[in-house]
């Protein structure tokens, strides 16, 4: 691209956020004179990892006005942040959410670093996470690509290479075209338009404000870019989850702090291996994984005796004990059933 192209790109797109730009709960509109809250921004892309939007939007809200400051969250109980990051998933995010918070406030003095490099090093921020911040919360012309922003790019400038090879394609296509100027609302306008025109099906190209020199635009096959690799088949695994109930309250268990959905509270259980399991349960879920799909079926059990260190949970307040979208499905079916 020439570089008048190239300034073209960003004024265009600039211009139409100044008009489109989405409304959402982590950001101030296009030429608000606020300041972005590092905090905020970086806890809105720490939940928007691997999450939508519209998932985000509620526990976003909950989390600020429960923990203001990251401060507020670094002295946080951590049973309690694994309580209300329930039902969000990836629960390794909730995690990191503290451990960082807490280097932030422990060798930071509870203000985020301002440059790549010192976000990347802390914990939980990998590369797009750090130039997401470093852009909007501290305008550094940081080139930030998430999946939004991959496929504009890769359609913009026809990069046909498979992912994830085609990554660094589009990186070394994007960096000479962020601004010096307001990158942070170049990176988030890229965003808007990947979610709203430029979407994995059907693009809206007669409404994109950079569709002039778009390659892709007018092909049969733009949905298929950026081009992904076969999906791999997710191997099947089975577990048992204990009902144990006594008078109007049932046993929960917290797991171990690392692993799957660690430091959670959950129904006891055994191993999730390959291996379907032979006893006949009350009600089973099926639960779909990054890696893995599981099938957990739940039984019953009249003692706690053997189940691990836990606690007596009312039936009538489950809905409060932060559970794991994987054991709310599995106890709400539960309850049907006594129901």
């Amino acid at each position: 691209m020439s570089v008048q192209s190239i300034d073209s790109f960003a004024e265009r797109l600039l211009g139409w956020y100044d008009r489109a730009a989405r409304d959402l709960p982590w950001r101030h509109p296009p030429g608000s004179a606020a300041t972005p809250d590092p905090y905020r921004v970086w806890m809105a892309e720490i939940m928007l990892q691997q999450t939508t939007v519209a998932a985000v939007a509620g526990y976003f809200t909950r989390f600020v006005q429960r923990w203001p400051t990251v401060a507020d969250l670094a002295a946080a109980d951590d049973a309690d942040v694994m309580a209300a990051w329930a039902g969000l998933g990836y629960y390794a995010r909730a995690r990191n959410l503290l451990a960082c918070a807490r280097v932030v406030v422990a060798q930071h003095g509870g203000r985020f670093p301002d440059s790549e490099d010192a976000l990347r090093a802390l914990p939980g921020v990998g590369d797009y996470t750090a130039a997401a911040v470093a852009a909007i919360a501290f305008g550094r012309a940081a080139v930030v690509v998430d999946a939004n922003i991959e496929r504009v790019i890769a359609r913009h400038r026809l990069i046909e290479t498979p992912l994830p090879a085609a990554k660094r394609e589009i990186r070394t296509a994007l960096a000479p075209l962020v601004p010096q100027d307001r990158p942070g609302d170049f990176a988030q306008g890229l965003m808007d338009l990947g979610a709203t025109i430029c979407t994995p099906r059907a693009p809206a190209c007669t409404r994109c404000p950079v569709s002039a020199d778009c390659r892709a635009r007018g092909r049969s096959d733009i949905d298929q870019l950026p081009v992904k690799p076969p999906k791999k088949a997710k191997p099947q695994r089975y577990g048992l989850a204990w009902w144990i109930e006594e008078g109007d309250a049932v046993w929960l268990v917290r797991r171990p702090g690392k692993g799957m959905l660690g430091g959670m509270r959950a129904l006891p259980g055994g191993e999730w291996t390959g291996e379907a399991p032979t006893e006949s349960g009350l009600v089973h879920v099926d639960h779909g994984f990054t890696h893995f799909d599981l099938r957990l079926t739940l039984v019953r059990r009249e003692s706690a005796h053997a189940a691990g260190e836990g606690e007596w949970w009312p039936l009538s307040a489950l809905d409060a004990a932060g559970l794991p979208t994987l054991y709310r499905k599995l106890t709400d079916r539960m309850r049907e059933d006594i129901a």
